[in-house]
């Protein structure tokens, strides 16, 4: 089965690429080019101090060459990456918690290394279905993005059909994961291995700067549970079975940094309901074992409300509240879990870079978990930009675990405080101008840049007393795009 699954990405691959060169000859020095970006991180002690290890320091080399070509309605592109390091250094946001975790839990099937190649996408394109501008089908492993980041904001292979015009936005599609395309991660995540998605969303513009919003996903694991007595890992599952998110949003350009509106605002509500088998455990000696699994109905919900004051053209200022529920008992649960295709970044602030909606340092998922934010932020021009976030943590149900966070110390029962955390991202930006229009939709920032990113966690009374008082979590990001 892996192995088939392998195979059939490699050639998925192989035929995008293959597709991608029969626009060489259509291609101008504007079709193809490379992204250089230096990081430096340093960490502390995501483990709180609760056991060895847990610290990171040092720099990377990221560089990622891209083509693109275009002829008629048909187009291609593709994104390489090859990174090499002085230690697990994150160079890309869209690094999930599970992967740094495996960074220290020796598991050979994911743990990462210091150098790597990587293939992050590589798709065709076909916009000929309709007569609109913005409407588009693509196919292969691709960028997927809703604008909040708690939705969709990960690279997985896709089929999607697209429609933006100025009232109306819609998308729809499948996806499903089938490797990492990384030479140092042999085998794919527990939670993606055997996991489809149906997904689409649609919103309108009802008034100038004001968008009414739907979204849905379904998601269904068919993969297996470990058989009572056989050992857990890192890489047994944990459920298997059918979730749907039903979400509703009101956006007054929240997301939009270049809004005129005095007060920008975002509401969303989401449902999530589901059936699945839950795996059970029992440790015996320093041994943790499959116990069989229990079917479990879910029903959850979340809420994830912001608002925005743009006191003139260089300030602003505001907050944010979220709380995805929790509790449940052995036959039902109300703990909500987001669709694993999260990064959870957005440019709330309302400036051009994009910070973690739950700490730079934490990096919470929204499940039993309930957030309070205030931030200030402040852009000079399109040279300068700066934001000042504040983030207080609980957990919904003292006596549930909270989901996947960049902590991975475990928590106290029968307290709710999870902590606090303030986070500075800052940012110089140089030389605009420099890509072409067409690549726009495909890389995040401008030609050139200079970040400091960082957060600082204190833990509160859920994670005991006997750790560490402050966790922090640093980077230094240099990026040029020629």
């Amino acid at each position: 089965m892996h192995l088939n699954r392998i195979t059939t990405g490699l050639g998925l691959s192989v035929s995008l690429l293959s597709a991608s060169s029969a626009w060489a000859a259509q291609m101008s020095d504007d079709n193809f080019g490379i992204d250089l970006k230096i990081t430096a991180q340093s960490e502390d002690d995501r483990d709180l101090g609760t056991r060895d290890g847990g610290d990171v320091h040092g720099i990377a080399l990221d560089v990622r060459p891209w083509v693109y070509g275009e002829r008629g309605n048909w187009s291609a592109f593709a994104l390489g990456q090859a990174v090499t390091a002085t230690d697990i250094i994150e160079t890309d946001t869209l690094q999930s918690n599970e992967s740094e975790a495996s960074s220290s839990g020796g598991n050979t099937g994911r743990e990462p290394d210091k150098s790597y190649l990587a293939l992050r996408e590589f798709w065709v394109d076909y916009k000929g279905l309709t007569a609109y501008p913005g409407e588009h089908l693509r196919l292969g492993r691709q960028r997927m993005r809703s604008d909040d980041g708690t939705w969709w904001d990960t690279n997985i292979e896709a089929l999607r059909w697209s429609f933006d015009t100025t009232l109306l936005k819609a998308h729809v599609g499948v996806a499903e994961r089938y490797s990492d395309y990384r030479t140092d991660l042999d085998e794919l995540a527990p939670e993606d291995e055997d996991r489809q998605h149906l997904f689409g969303d649609i919103s309108t513009q009802w008034k100038p700067g004001h968008w009414l919003g739907f979204k849905a996903h379904h998601s269904r694991d068919t993969g297996e549970l470990a058989n009572p007595g056989e050992a857990i890992d890192e890489m047994s599952k944990r459920y298997t079975g059918d979730l749907t998110w039903l979400g509703l949003s009101a956006d007054g350009d929240f997301f939009n940094r270049r809004s005129t509106m005095p007060l920008n605002y975002w509401a969303q509500a989401t449902w999530l309901n589901g059936d699945i088998d839950e795996l059970e455990q029992q440790v015996i000696g320093d041994q943790r074992l499959a116990n069989g699994a229990r079917n479990v109905d879910v029903n959850a919900w979340a809420v994830d409300l912001g608002l925005r004051w743009n006191i003139d053209d260089n300030w602003r200022l505001g907050g944010a509240y979220a709380r995805g529920s929790g509790g449940g008992d052995d036959d039902s649960s109300e703990q909500f879990r987001q669709t694993g295709l999260e990064s959870n970044r957005s440019n709330f602030t309302g400036t051009n870079a994009r910070m973690h909606r739950f700490g730079e340092a934490f990096r919470g998922e929204l499940s039993n978990l309930q957030v309070a934010t205030a931030f200030t932020s402040w852009q000079l021009r399109d040279d300068y930009d700066a934001s000042l976030v504040y983030h207080q943590f609980w957990r919904v149900d003292d006596q549930q675990d909270i989901g996947d966070s960049g902590i991975i110390a475990p928590l106290q029962a029968g307290e709710k405080e999870v902590g606090q955390e303030l986070d500075l991202v800052v940012t110089k930006y140089f030389k605009q101008g420099l890509l072409p229009a067409s690549m726009a939709e495909h890389l995040d920032e401008r030609s050139a840049l200079v970040r400091f990113r960082g957060g600082v966690f204190k833990p509160g009374k859920a994670y005991g007393s006997d750790t560490d008082a402050l966790m922090h979590r640093a980077f230094v990001d240099f990026i040029w795009r020629f």
